[in-house]
């Protein structure tokens, strides 16, 4: 293996490329079934190969598993179906020996119904010290037997949970996932102990998980549709709760992503001011059609949600929770709406494979940092998965109409004629892979120079050593309509055509990158993308 490019030390989340790994289904290094820690270790050298900055890790810590790892027993401890905190460490560390950053996903919103703190709320009293940490409330009606407020449900199904001595709690998500009390200091304090306890062990950042959730209107008001601000999504207050978590990474020179949707731009922007969060995703474009019209004011809007405050716009197709790129982009409806997801849509993996070969060119030119979901770079469509294995808590609490999650977090195949395709030893893995997957392993793409992966690669590579790539100006050149064109610094040039014809390329000096070939009259057809510099 070639040693690895040196990384930028100084603002290097402005524009860096991040692999987000899914514990239970990168690597088994056991032979359990389950992805685990030392699996990861295992394939640091692929991840270093494929170029990239940083690895982002959704949750690893002790867990009933309820929701995915998203409802976190302890946050100082790593499950044990995936490793040790000690194991945590050396992989920190040999990560960042091979120039790739850790970063980490907290779970602030909530915890698992197994915390000692809610175990202790339910010994308790009303009105308890121990329940004060949540949002414990008598119930209305003439016995309590309603719940203190209509508030929806992220997920299917009621917000609250009765218990046996009549209060209710709050769950914004499942009932194992209590929602904490913000407003309470030791909350606060907890969490900001426990993001210097992983700073201390060497992770660069910081992921946080539904970030715009934390703080609740103290009246808990019922819900009214179209109501500014929520009562529980966007409350002012969370900002100082941000203020304080940007002091403690400033000491360890750690970094923030924030996982928040929020459709008004201006408060979108509150979230990224200089110090607060360093970054945040952005769904826009994640949830945007493969239409050239609408991909351009999901980027226009994203970079001038960004301007103000001077933060970078980050770009993904996919991660944990939606439907992967391949199959999206194969469909008549190419947007993703968690509403909208039903069994058995069809669609066309050719044509959803060459836009999201084209899609990966677009999005690895755009100003800014890149999150890349595990497996896209393989060109991995959505699984379906035989109902009786389906464990995603919203394909249940959907009444069975939502297919939930589970078909995005299929284990990687690494090796096409090995059990589990090299996943790990045993045949079956946590989750069923599908029977022709051996054509997506890594060993079969590894040596292939059309495969998915060698393009990830050598986007990558061109990204981090070619001139114009990364953080800076974009600015769009006359096209038709169909087609989208951008020049960026030196000369560099992205053109993607989402036409039904081939369209001529603008002069050039020279073809850096195609998503896919080009004819003798070096004409672009439809759903290709080239990077030139002209």
């Amino acid at each position: 293996m070639a040693a690895p490019v040196p990384h930028r030390t100084d603002d290097w989340w402005r524009d860096a490329v991040i692999y987000q790994v899914y514990p239970r289904s990168f690597a088994d290094g056991d032979g359990d079934g389950t992805g685990d820690l030392a699996g990861v270790r295992a394939r640091l050298p692929y991840l270093a190969e494929l170029g990239v900055d940083a690895v982002w890790f959704t949750p690893w810590y002790l867990s009933p598993l309820v929701d995915g790892g998203y409802d976190v027993a302890d946050y100082r401890t790593i499950d044990p179906a995936f490793g040790t905190l000690a194991e945590a460490e050396k992989l920190i560390a040999e990560a960042r020996e091979l120039g790739i950053r850790t970063i980490v996903d907290i779970v602030p919103n909530h915890v698992s119904d197994q915390h000692p703190w809610f175990r202790a709320a339910l010994a308790a009293d009303p009105g308890s010290p121990e329940r004060e940490l949540f949002h414990f409330r008598p119930g209305r009606g003439e016995n309590g037997e309603l719940p203190p407020n209509d508030w929806p449900s992220q997920f299917s199904g009621t917000t609250w949970t009765r218990v046996p001595d009549g209060e209710w709690y709050l769950h914004l998500f499942t009932p194992e996932q209590p929602d904490l009390n913000w407003d309470h200091p030791a909350v606060r304090q907890e969490h900001e102990d426990v993001l210097r306890f992983w700073f201390e062990r060497g992770v660069a950042g910081v992921r946080i998980d539904s970030a715009a959730l934390l703080v609740k209107d103290p009246a808990l008001p019922d819900f009214v549709e179209g109501a500014d601000p929520s009562p529980f999504i966007d409350q002012d207050g969370i900002h100082d709760v941000y203020r304080s978590w940007r002091a403690v990474a400033d000491e360890y020179g750690g970094v923030f992503v924030g996982e928040v949707w929020l459709p008004d731009a201006e408060r979108f922007a509150r979230y990224l001011r200089p110090d607060e969060l360093h970054t945040a995703f952005n769904f826009n474009f994640l949830t945007c059609p493969w239409d050239a019209g609408r991909l351009r004011r999901a980027i226009d809007d994203t970079l001038a949600e960004h301007a103000p405050v001077g933060a970078p716009a980050t770009w993904v197709l996919c991660n944990h929770d939606v439907t992967r790129t391949v199959t999206r982009y194969g469909r008549a409806d190419t947007a993703f709406d968690f509403a909208r997801k039903r069994f058995g849509t069809p669609t066309d993996l050719d044509v959803g494979t060459r836009r999201a070969r084209a899609a990966a060119l677009l999005t690895l030119a755009l100003p800014g940092s890149v999150y890349l979901y595990q497996g896209e770079e393989l060109g991995l469509p959505e699984a379906d998965i035989p109902l009786d294995r389906i464990q995603d808590p919203m394909h249940y609490r959907s009444g069975g109409t939502d297919p939930g999650r589970d078909g995005c977090r299929v284990p990687l195949p690494w090796e096409a004629d090995a059990p589990s395709y090299g996943f790990g030893t045993r045949s079956e893995p946590w989750l069923p892979q599908p029977a022709n997957w051996s054509r997506y392993a890594v060993d079969q793409q590894r040596t292939d120079p059309d495969s998915m992966l060698a393009l990830y690669r050598e986007a990558i590579l061109l990204r981090r050593t070619e001139p114009g790539f990364g953080d800076g100006p974009l600015t769009w050149l006359p096209t038709e309509d169909d087609v989208l064109a951008f020049r960026r610094a030196h000369g560099l040039v992205c053109v993607v055509n989402h036409s039904d014809a081939p369209i001529a390329l603008p002069p050039h000096q020279r073809l850096l990158l195609a998503s896919g070939p080009l004819p003798a009259d070096r004409t672009l057809p439809k759903d290709t993308a080239v990077w030139l510099r002209v």
